[in-house]
């Protein structure tokens, strides 16, 4: 088993996040959490997700409080469905990743299954959870390698794109504007 330990500065989320990664042979056990301040709310989420050795996420729960609202969602996928808090939810059936809004780790999932070749390039659906908006949906998006460490993310339709900076782990060091890693402990 191998533990990695990261802290992320969310930069427009005004935040801090703490996360325990633990990778072994079955797959990737994380525990995170994140408190912050948007837009005159305060929030606080702690966050699970497992995923099997080809970082497919299997199951996740978000527990979040944004000022006072607590806002809770916990998927799983099983025979190829992801149910949503008890429901399975067919709107999810070609989503193969989560793209949780305020962590930079929810793009380790695609980066590190896909294992794209320098120039090569995928699109893929993801439940995509604003936890600020307290919204759940399937979107698309474009993930294109640049090079071993880059990577260039975009939402589909393109109305946001970002080249991020990742380490051999597939976790991101660097995403302009958004997260900036701060420490690192393997």
């Amino acid at each position: 088993m191998r533990d990695i330990t990261t802290l992320w500065q969310g930069k427009y989320y005004n935040s801090l996040e703490h996360c325990i990664i633990q990778l072994d042979e079955e797959g990737v056990k994380i525990d995170s959490a994140i408190v912050g301040h948007l837009d005159n709310q305060i929030y606080s989420i702690v966050y699970f997700i497992d995923t099997n050795q080809s970082w497919e996420v299997q199951h996740f729960s978000i527990n979040a409080k944004i000022n006072s609202s607590p806002f809770q969602v916990e998927g799983r996928k099983a025979n190829g469905h992801w149910s949503i808090n008890g429901s399975v939810v067919n709107d999810f059936s070609t989503c193969t990743d989560i793209d949780i809004s305020l962590t930079p780790l929810s793009n380790s999932f695609p980066i590190n299954r896909l294992k794209l070749e320098d120039g090569q390039q995928a699109h893929i659906d993801v439940i995509y959870i604003d936890v600020l908006e307290q919204n759940i949906a399937a979107r698309s998006q474009k993930y294109s390698r640049l090079s071993a460490e880059r990577y260039k993310y975009e939402n589909v339709p393109n109305d946001f794109e970002a080249v991020i900076t990742i380490d051999k782990s597939g976790l991101v060091i660097s995403y302009p504007e958004l997260f900036e890693r701060i420490a690192f402990l393997q």
